[in-house]
C-alpha cells in the first residue's frame, strides 16, 4: 500500500490551503483516515482523524478552522485548512488503516509528508 500526499505549500496568515492523500495497491478495507503533523524536535501530533464508522477527531488548536473528509470510492483524505496561522507550520503526513485481505488486521500506513509554511 502507497500513499501519495500533497497540496501543501506556502501561505500567509489567514490563508487556506487543501491537502490531499490518495492510498493506492492491495487494499480490501480501510478504517481510519486522518492527518498528523510534525515540527523538527518535537512530537508528531494529531491534526484530525475520520474514523471507518464515521466519527470526527480534532486537534483542538484546528477546531473551527480545520475540516477533513475522506472520499472511500477514491480512497483518499482530504485536510481543508482555513484561518491559517504560523503555528500551523509544519510537515503534514497522512495516515491510512487498511486491511489488504478481509482475514487480515488493520495496518498502519503513512504518506511521506508534504510542508506546510505559513508565514508573510
Amino acid at each position: 500500500v502507497q500513499l501519495q500526499a500533497s497540496g501543501g505549500g506556502l501561505v500567509q496568515p489567514g490563508g487556506s490551503l487543501r491537502l490531499s492523500c490518495v492510498a493506492s495497491g492491495t487494499i480490501f478495507s480501510i478504517s481510519a483516515m486522518g492527518w498528523y503533523r510534525q515540527v523538527p524536535g518535537k512530537q508528531r501530533e494529531l491534526v484530525a482523524t475520520s474514523g471507518g464508522g464515521g466519527s470526527i477527531n480534532y486537534n483542538n488548536s484546528v477546531k473551527g478552522r480545520f475540516t477533513v473528509s475522506r472520499d472511500n470510492a477514491k480512497n483518499t483524505v482530504y485536510l481543508q485548512m482555513n484561518s491559517l496561522k504560523s503555528e500551523d507550520t509544519a510537515i503534514y503526513y497522512c495516515l491510512v488503516k487498511v486491511n489488504s485481505r478481509p482475514w487480515e488486521t488493520f495496518r498502519d500506513y503513512w504518506g511521506q509528508g508534504t510542508q506546510v509554511t505559513v508565514s508573510s
